[in-house]
């Protein structure tokens, strides 16, 4: 099994043991009975310049450990305090060392809309998302059919919540564009073998119409790289490790912009 496989595999015994807490019912109830969203996350990317989505995150599977010592929150008003457009946030709990917690105590402190990153496999994860107060979650073509897409977006719809839909390849961008994305995040680095390509945000930005958002995620290190995704029309990007590893993550933020 690839690492990808194996993070949706985990991902749908989570949600196995979630169900024998709380039903899939009973969990949709509450979620359709809070307040809709205003798909504030695909909102909040459609300005002038490129939109910056910054991750929190304790460690990943192609790095391991990344923040020993992680104040979530502490990072998170950091991001906001720095200009971040959006909040990205790890709830993956067995490779990314995520929980649930810190998207919930993050999304009740900060007035940035917040996505709750994680491998989505199930409607239930939707739902969970929603009440988490996550304004956005990430779906990923290549661990879903286009019919479990299609079916999740409009889910997502229901309930107010922006979905963006992540792809690797040419194929799944046509995937994600049949299924209604209207927000696309291309993947540079493969989680089938780790391997990090920031021009697969350059090859990939012509397949997908400018009304639907474009989105790169993986790989951006400096402001050479936001420059170049600048020039190629993306909407955003979404960074993390070099947000993480930041101590001063302001003059970070402003370096990556290129306002320094």
């Amino acid at each position: 099994m690839t690492i990808l496989e194996q993070l949706a595999a985990h991902a749908r015994a989570r949600v196995t043991e979630a169900k024998k807490k709380l039903p899939l019912r009973q969990l949709a109830q509450q979620a359709l009975a809070s307040e809709k969203g205003s798909f504030a996350f695909e909102q909040a990317l459609k300005k002038q310049d490129i939109a910056f989505i910054c991750e929190c995150k304790k460690a990943s599977p192609s790095k391991g450990l990344i923040a020993p010592d992680f104040p979530c929150l502490q990072i998170a008003e950091e991001y906001e305090a720095a200009g971040a457009d959006c909040i990205s946030v790890l709830t993956e709990p067995r490779w990314f060392l995520g929980d649930d917690n810190d998207l919930r105590e993050i999304a009740g402190v900060v007035s940035v809309p917040c996505l709750r990153k994680d491998f989505t496999v199930d409607e239930y994860m939707i739902y969970e998302a929603k009440l988490l107060g996550a304004a956005a979650v990430l779906l990923i073509c290549s661990i879903l059919s286009e019919d479990q897409l299609r079916a999740f977006i409009g889910i997502c719809d229901g309930l107010g919540l922006s979905a963006l839909v992540e792809v690797h390849d040419e194929t799944e961008v046509s995937v994600a564009l049949r299924a209604g994305a209207r927000m696309i995040g291309v993947n540079n680095r493969n989680l089938k073998d780790f391997s990090v390509d920031t021009g697969n945000s350059c090859r990939l930005r012509a397949l997908v119409p400018r009304e639907v958002l474009f989105v790169a995620e993986s790989g951006v290190n400096d402001a050479a790289d936001v420059a170049k995704l600048r020039e190629i029309g993306a909407d955003a990007v979404l960074i993390g490790e070099a947000l993480m590893r930041a101590e001063d993550k302001r003059a970070r933020l402003a370096e990556l912009r290129g306002a320094v």
